[in-house]
C-alpha cells in the first residue's frame, strides 16, 4: 500500500454500548437483547420502529420462503449504515450497529434484489451516561483513524488506475488493457463495503450485465470486461463507445474518491465492512458469478480477504481486550484461507477461475465458511 501522509482521517465515535430495554416487545428477541424482525415475501416487520442512539441489535429472521437480506439506510435511503446478507428461510442473524440519533430506513430484500420493503426507523438522543471509558474510545479512535487512511489510500490509488486502464481501454490498445484490469479492480474490491454505501454510484461502476433491469444503461468496469474478453456472439465497441465508457468511468471514480473524503468510521462499520467483504466472497467470487467473461476472481477474491482482514487487524486491540478466543479464531482461519489463495498465484497475479478444479473450488468454498462464522462474532465483540 503506497503511503499517503496528507490523508487526514475524519473519524465520528458513536456513542457507547447500551442496553436496548424498553425497546422490545412480544415480538423481540427471546433474550431480550435486540429488535426482533422478520421478514417475509411481503413484509418487513420490525418490533419496534425507535431505539435509543448507541450499540443496536437486529435479530433478523428470514420467515419467508426465499433468502433475504437485512439492511440498516440513512435518511437518504442510498447510505448503508450495516447490512447482513444471505439469510437462508428459517434461519436468524444479527446486524449490530452503533446508531447516533437520527432518521434511518429498515429494509428487508426478500429474494436479495430490488430496492427492498423499508418501515421508517428512529433513532433516538442517547442516555445519559453512555459514554465510552477513555481507554476504550482511544482504542477504537486509533482503529477508526487507520481504517479511514487505508479506504482513502485505496481510493485514491483506484482512481490513478482507473485513468490507466481507461486511457488504454479508449486507445483500443487491449492487452495493456486486459493486464490492468483484474489489478486495478482490486482497489476497489478491497473497500467494496464502502463503494456499495454510495447507492448511486456503485451500480453504474460495478454492476454485472445479469443484474441489471429493464432500462438500465450497463456501463463501468463489466461493460469494459465484456468488451475486451468479448463472447463470440459479441458486436466489439466502436471507438467512441469505448471512449465513452472510460471517461464515465473516470468521472465517476473520481466522484467517489471525492465522497470518501467526508466519510467517517466507527468500530461497527469496520466490524461489519468485514463480514460484508467475506460475504462478497460467498456470493460472488467462490461462485465465478463475478468476473464472468475475464475469470480473474481471484484477485477480486485476495483482494476482499485483504479488505477483511486489515478491518480485523484494525480491530484486534478491541477484540483482544474483550475475546481472546475469538481473536484466536480469526487470525487462524484468515491465515488458513490465505494459505490456500496462495496456491493458486502465478507470477504477480493468479489463475483464472476456470483452471480451478471443482475440489479445489470447494476447499476454497469451506475455508471461507469457516471464517465466517467467527468473522460474524465480531461486530458484538468489539462494541460491547
Amino acid at each position: 500500500m503506497k503511503a499517503h501522509p496528507s490523508l487526514a482521517p475524519a473519524v465520528l465515535l458513536a456513542v457507547a454500548a447500551l442496553a436496548l430495554s424498553g425497546c422490545t416487545d412480544n415480538n423481540a428477541a427471546a433474550d431480550g437483547g435486540g429488535i426482533a424482525v422478520s421478514s417475509t415475501a411481503d413484509d418487513c416487520s420490525v418490533a419496534t420502529d425507535t431505539a435509543p442512539g448507541g450499540t443496536i441489535r437486529f435479530d433478523v429472521t428470514n420467515d419467508g420462503d426465499e433468502v433475504t437480506e437485512f439492511y440498516l439506510l440513512a435518511e437518504d435511503g442510498l447510505r448503508i449504515v450495516g447490512e447482513v446478507e444471505n439469510i437462508g428461510p428459517g434461519l436468524t442473524r444479527d446486524l449490530v450497529v452503533m446508531a447516533p440519533e437520527g432518521k434511518y430506513f429498515t429494509a428487508c430484500k426478500p429474494g436479495m434484489g430490488g430496492d427492498g420493503i423499508r418501515p421508517a426507523f428512529t433513532v433516538t438522543e442517547a442516555p445519559a451516561g453512555q459514554e465510552i471509558s477513555a481507554d476504550r474510545a482511544e482504542l477504537q479512535d486509533t482503529a477508526v483513524n487507520l481504517y479511514a487512511a487505508y479506504v482513502k489510500d485505496q481510493a485514491a490509488q483506484l482512481v490513478e488506475g482507473t485513468r490507466e486502464f481507461a486511457a488504454a481501454f479508449a486507445a483500443g490498445e487491449e492487452e495493456t488493457a486486459r493486464a490492468l484490469y483484474p489489478q486495478v479492480r482490486m482497489h476497489w474490491e478491497r473497500i467494496e463495503p464502502v463503494a456499495e454505501s454510495f447507492g448511486d454510484l456503485d451500480p453504474i461502476l460495478d454492476a454485472r450485465e445479469a443484474d441489471l433491469e429493464e432500462g438500465d444503461e450497463f456501463t463501468g468496469w463489466h461493460r469494459a470486461e465484456k468488451d475486451l474478453w468479448a463472447p463470440a456472439d459479441y458486436t466489439k465497441m466502436t471507438a467512441e463507445e469505448r471512449s465513452y465508457i472510460a471517461d464515465k468511468m473516470v468521472a465517476d471514480t473520481e466522484e467517489l474518491f471525492s465522497r470518501t473524503q467526508e466519510l467517517t468510521f466507527t468500530a461497527d462499520k469496520l466490524a461489519n465492512g468485514a463480514k460484508e467483504l467475506l460475504d462478497e466472497v460467498a456470493t460472488g467470487k467462490v461462485t465465478g458469478e463475478e468476473e464472468f467473461f475475464s475469470h480473474t476472481d481471484l484477485w477480486d477474491f485476495q483482494a476482499n480477504v485483504d479488505g477483511a482482514r486489515i478491518a480485523y487487524e484494525d480491530l484486534k486491540p478491541l477484540l483482544a481486550e474483550n475475546d481472546g478466543d475469538l481473536d484466536a479464531a480469526l487470525e487462524e482461519n484468515f491465515t488458513a484461507l490465505q494459505e490456500l489463495l496462495d496456491q493458486y498465484r502465478v507470477d504477480d497475479g493468479f489463475k483464472l477461475y476456470t483452471e480451478l478444479t471443482d475440489e479445489q473450488i470447494q476447499e476454497l468454498s469451506a475455508a471461507v465458511d469457516s471464517l465466517s462464522e467467527p468473522l460474524s462474532k465480531l461486530t458484538a465483540a468489539v462494541v460491547k
